[in-house]
């Protein structure tokens, strides 16, 4: 192997860039030529690739985003989108491939393995929905992005003793809401992983307050059947029989915005090394994860296959806590 190339794909995640650095570099220390694909799968398809030297990666490593940049590729998802993404590497005599992203990336990059290019995703996604990897890069950072605005809201909340709801991402995985909610003390957490009753909400609201709390917080995260705009236009509803409504604060894109911390630096900066390590070493169609904080390598047709769960244990936890 001689040349590889490196591509980000899907949502922006905290700690990409350190990724993308390590990528590059460990490259290098390998004898490689590394090459940086532009705007994903859909630049994989156009052929904007640029050769990276450890100097084009410096200065990166303390940068949200990621300086290749993503973009949707509905193209990538045909069979034609596939061959020409196959023709491209074969022009640039590309012998290996880095995907760094989530779920619908590793998708990408497992439809790529199975027409036998060689291939090695990255565990990165903010969510941490994904198979493979106990933690994913960016997860870190969002989740202590989220408890921030927890604490801060719980201040203004004491102040006018009011309900607050706090929305964090997470597409379908509540692990965001979960944790943050654990950490932030919250009343209650709305997960998507369980069905519940927002009258059950409007008790633990009630009473929180006849405990003599001088504040209420639900944390909820943004794939749940009842998400922060159903709990809102529920309590509006409701209002003159539950005696309360909530006010709610949409993080959003934040969470994936901003330097990345410590840990995710680390974390992505493991993992870009141990997937370029993998190529050289002729394991192709893996994912480089964390598994009880060590680097490993799950086949990317496992992780398609499987769903990510919640630890049921931890579940518990958040219900005793509340």
């Amino acid at each position: 192997m001689k040349r590889i190339g490196v591509l980000t794909s899907g949502g922006d995640a905290p700690g990409m860039n350190a990724a993308i650095r390590a990528v590059v570099r460990t490259g290098v220390a390998r004898g490689l030529e590394v090459y940086g694909i532009r705007n994903g799968y859909q630049g994989l398809i156009n052929g904007r690739m640029q050769l990276m030297g450890a100097r084009d990666v410096g200065g990166i490593i303390q940068r949200g985003g990621t300086v290749l940049g993503s973009a949707r590729a509905p193209e990538f998802h045909t069979d034609e989108g596939q061959i020409r993404a196959l023709r491209m590497l074969n022009e640039y005599r590309i012998d290996g491939l880095v995907v760094i992203g989530g779920n619908g990336s590793q998708t990408g990059n497992e439809a790529i393995s199975r027409r036998g290019f060689p291939t090695v995703g990255v565990a990165s996604t903010i969510d941490n929905d994904l198979y493979g990897s106990d933690i994913t890069i960016g997860v870190d950072t969002a989740l202590n992005i989220a408890l921030e605005a927890i604490d801060r809201l719980k201040t203004t909340a004491s102040s006018h003793q009011r309900a607050f709801l706090v929305e964090v991402m997470g597409r379908d995985c509540g692990y965001l809401a979960l944790m943050s909610g654990i950490a932030g003390g919250a009343e209650a957490i709305v997960l998507p992983e369980e069905d519940q009753d927002p009258e059950i909400i409007a008790d633990v609201i009630s009473s929180a307050y006849q405990r003599g709390k001088e504040h209420a917080l639900i944390v909820v995260a943004e794939g749940a059947k009842y998400n922060a705009n159903a709990l809102i236009e529920y309590f509006s509803q409701h209002k003159d029989r539950l005696g309360f409504s909530l006010r709610a604060t949409q993080l959003g894109h934040v969470q994936r915005g901003g330097a990345p911390g410590a840990f995710d630096r680390i974390l992505a900066s493991r993992l870009g090394s141990a997937a370029v390590e993998s190529l050289v070493n002729g394991e192709y169609g893996v994912l480089a994860g964390l598994v009880k904080n060590e680097v490993k390598t799950t086949p990317l047709a496992e992780v398609v296959a499987n769903k990510k769960r919640l630890d049921p244990k931890t579940i518990q936890l958040a219900k005793i806590l509340d």
